[in-house]
């Protein structure tokens, strides 16, 4: 039976127990009156601990010993919990998180959760996030949801109020994710990328300025199609200008397929009951068999640092951890085997001002992608296409999309690859 509460009246305590594992909705579907519940509530509770895949409340800064802190990476506000060493990495592909919920590799005794107010069926939407939402419920001993009214409705992935043993009603914006503003350089890295997405296309990005600025130069594509992980505010300019239609996609014709909805209420308002757009699990937006039935993928990904090899670090810069694997190498090695597609991984030339160089002799951090993945780099100064080249090619390829100021040292490196042959 399903217990309904006000907000106001939430007391954790009877759905928790000492020592429980919970797994909270991520990014813009992140339960923001639970999570506050649990701040409030949990040390009291006793020995709880928390898995969020990403965070932008701003809640999760890892300063309260109500739960322990765990996640896939340091993205969002988690690089607070992570900069106080408050934060526990669990290093995996956004395609791995439900299996490995589902398998109780990664434990979850409770489900904290946001949906939509429900359908005449007592269906709720998952609202603005359905990744492992699903695989969380189905391995959880107790699902608490957060009902908001101010949560579009959106088609795709729903839960039966039966499902649900603690529905807590609220009112209050969703979490919002404003566009960011590109530099020139973001803009110049989106210039070499554009190029690479002709008419018919199918993108795959992520946030942030580059991605934000790479849409903007689309404007003269036809029939774009899109399925990606996360989607912003830049798919409601494409699409209302008619660039994105999902007419040529071999799968899903006419709806853009995501897995999370990350933007502002233009975005939601956009998707609520918009049956061109569909929330699915990551088990179907990441999953190598659907995404090679894709012809013309092209993906787009971020790094902090890339090596004269073609490694690419996406996760810690020295002592620092920044980033995460994410969906990264799920989508590199997609666009890379789609037909007439190809996976781009985009980062500035530099770091620090200036003073450091992203294009490096060897990584500081893990390797999130490996060199035998990898097909193009772009950074300010090109593109460079690394698949199929070797490593002293490579070498000479990153060298000339390098900042000016390092090339003469990397090519140092390089001259030793080109002599001992690796």
């Amino acid at each position: 039976m399903t217990v309904i509460c006000p907000a106001g009246e939430l007391d954790l305590s009877r759905f928790l127990r000492r020592g429980d594992r919970i797994v909270a909705g991520q990014a813009c579907g992140e339960p923001s009156t639970l999570l506050e519940a649990l701040l409030e509530q949990g040390e009291k509770i006793g020995e709880l601990s928390l898995f969020i895949a990403t965070s932008f409340s701003g809640l999760l800064t890892g300063e309260s010993d109500a739960f322990a802190l765990s996640s896939m990476g340091a993205i969002g506000a988690l690089r607070t919990a992570a900069r106080a060493h408050r934060l526990r990495v669990v290093p995996c592909h956004v395609s791995r998180i439900g299996p490995m919920l589902e398998d109780r590799t990664l434990g979850c005794d409770v489900a904290f959760v946001q949906v939509s107010p429900a359908d005449g069926e007592g269906r709720h939407s998952l609202g603005l996030i359905s990744d492992h939402v699903r695989a969380a419920v189905h391995a959880a001993r107790t699902v608490v949801a957060e009902v908001n009214d101010r949560v579009p409705y959106t088609f795709g992935e729903s839960l039966h109020v039966s499902e649900i043993d603690c529905l807590v009603t609220v009112s209050r914006p969703p979490i919002q994710v404003p566009a960011a503003v590109p530099s020139p350089v973001d803009t110049a890295i989106a210039a070499h990328a554009a190029p690479y997405i002709g008419d018919g296309a199918v993108v795959q990005v992520g946030i942030g300025a580059v991605p934000d600025a790479l849409l903007r130069l689309l404007g003269d594509r036809t029939d774009l199609g899109v399925h990606s992980g996360m989607i912003g505010d830049g798919l409601v300019d494409l699409v209302e200008a008619g660039v994105v239609t999902n007419a040529r996609k071999e799968i899903d014709a006419g709806v853009s397929i995501t897995g999370a909805l990350i933007g502002t209420d233009r975005l939601y308002r956009f998707a609520d009951r918009n049956p061109a757009v569909r929330m699915r699990a990551a088990a179907y937006t990441h999953d190598a068999a659907v995404l090679g039935r894709l012809t013309n993928l092209v993906t787009l990904n971020s790094a902090l640092e890339v090596d004269l090899s073609g490694q690419v670090n996406a996760e810690q810069s020295g002592s620092s951890y920044l980033g995460g694997t994410g969906g990264q190498v799920d989508f590199v090695r997609a666009g890379a085997r789609s037909p007439g597609g190809r996976a781009l991984i985009a980062l500035p030339a530099t770091a620090k001002g200036g003073t450091l160089s992203r294009i490096t002799a060897a990584l500081s951090g893990p390797v999130t992608t490996a060199r035998t993945d990898v097909d193009v780099i772009v950074t300010e100064f090109g593109a460079a296409e690394l698949r199929g080249r070797t490593l002293a090619e490579r070498a000479r390829r990153l060298i000339e999309i390098a900042h000016p100021d390092f090339r003469e040292t990397l090519s140092r490196t390089a001259h030793e690859i080109e002599r001992r042959g690796y």
